[in-house]
């Protein structure tokens, strides 16, 4: 979420962390539900915008941090490819999307007190 008002911006985003990888976070989520609309991981990288590359390392990191992997690739050749979701990357991103709408709503509801306390500041360098 980002809200902005006259002096600032809240941007509030919930990810689940294994270690050092991002097990799920807003642009993960995104890849499934693309993965789950395209049939393909090509191209739901591609809807996103994402390189090829980029979108196979995130399926590969949501595979492996997860007890089950989330996505399942089938090969190309004379029956096509694709990719679909399993019941576990289904349920994990219905889940994953209900917890960032509940933190979405908290955070909404008590912005503004917090950004009343913000003054104007001058960051070109936006630290």
């Amino acid at each position: 979420m980002a809200r902005e008002t006259d002096t600032g911006l809240l941007k509030v985003k919930a990810q689940v962390l294994v270690g050092r990888s991002i097990a799920i976070g807003p642009g993960k989520a995104d890849l499934l539900a693309a993965v789950a609309r395209t049939g393909s991981i090509a191209a739901a990288g591609r809807e996103l915008g994402f390189s090829y590359r980029r979108t196979r390392d995130m399926i590969d990191t949501l595979n492996a941090c997860w007890k089950v992997p989330l996505v399942v690739a089938a090969r190309g050749g004379s029956h096509g490819g694709g990719a679909t979701l399993t019941d576990a990357g289904v349920t994990l991103l219905e889940r994953y999307r209900a917890l960032d709408a509940a933190i979405q709503r908290a955070a909404k509801s008590h912005s503004a007190p917090l950004m009343a306390l913000l003054g104007p500041v001058d960051d070109p360098a936006g630290d």
